[in-house]
């Protein structure tokens, strides 16, 4: 592939980070909380100016509560608290940030952000582009080859689809498999009980897949590890649990891109809406001259 990589933005990660570690005297012009949008700017700025990527898109989680994971199982993150109203006003401030800029913004309904990750890798990878995922979660990492990265940018780590064993213990083409036996607590995402991560990387790592492990269940016991009896009893009773939570945890990877969406190619900055912007923010003027001057 050639090209240079597509940044691919978990945004909402860095929505977060800044709202829990900015002070909270900032606020807009109306005298709403800004302090997670101040934080999240100065986040893209750091990307764009250190890195001056060609291409690049912010995908934002929009659908916490209608996507389509709660429609297979109602409880999918039931056990977090639902985002306060000024903090939901800070998201949309955010996509205004991006789009003033001329970056490109993924955000649906009904869709996750890791979905819109994972059809946009799709669609610059089919254009000839590599991926280069801003992200810590590793849920993402599923979506990895040899030739696309994964950055945790806070820590300044790297790693592709090779790294991703060294890593969790795992191929990537497992994460979802991996996920459906272990569960993810952050996503209530059940699992199945008493199979921890050391058990279902052992397990992956024996049969390949769930599938295999679900088919072969009669082996389980005569392997050598702690338990192993046991461990086929619980995949017996809970094989369904088993493959529901691999299905929460697998990226969806034909979710709706915008129709002009093309490689995530950035467009010109609009100066007037920007100023307008900042004034609403209340941007200092290093910040002001800093969004005006982006390199390109």
């Amino acid at each position: 592939m050639s090209g240079g990589p597509v940044y691919l933005v978990d945004s909402s990660l860095y929505v977060f980070r800044a709202w829990h570690s900015m002070p909270p005297e900032f606020s807009d012009r109306d005298g709403h909380p800004v302090n997670a949008v101040h934080g999240f700017t100065r986040f893209v700025l750091e990307v764009l100016e250190r890195h001056k990527p060609a291409r690049i898109a912010f995908a934002f989680d929009e659908s916490l509560e209608s996507n389509f994971r709660n429609e297979l199982y109602p409880a999918y993150k039931a056990n977090r608290d639902a985002a306060p109203e000024e903090l939901k006003r800070q998201f949309g401030y955010c996509q205004q940030v991006c789009r003033v800029l001329g970056l490109r913004v993924l955000a649906d309904g009904r869709y996750e952000a890791d979905d819109l990750i994972g059809t946009a890798l799709g669609h610059v990878r089919r254009q000839g582009h590599t991926g280069m995922i801003l992200s810590a979660d590793k849920d993402l990492a599923q979506l990895l080859d040899s030739d696309d990265w994964q950055w945790d940018y806070a820590r300044n780590e790297k790693w592709n689809g090779d790294g991703v064993k060294a890593r969790y213990g795992i191929h990537a083409h497992q994460v979802a498999d991996y996920l459906g036996l272990t569960g993810d607590a952050i996503d209530n995402i059940p699992g199945v009980p008493g199979i921890g991560a050391k058990t279902a990387a052992t397990l992956l790592g024996h049969f390949g897949s769930l599938d295999a492990l679900l088919e072969r269940i009669a082996e389980v016991p005569f392997l050598r590890l702690r338990g192993s009896a046991q461990h086929a009893e619980r995949l017996k009773e809970h094989r369904d649990i088993a493959l529901l939570s691999r299905q929460l945890a697998t990226i969806v990877r034909d979710a709706p891109l915008p129709e002009d969406f093309g490689v995530a190619a950035r467009g010109p900055i609009d100066i007037a809406a920007l100023d307008e912007l900042c004034e609403q923010l209340r941007f200092g003027p290093m910040t002001r001259r800093r969004l005006r001057e982006l390199p390109v």
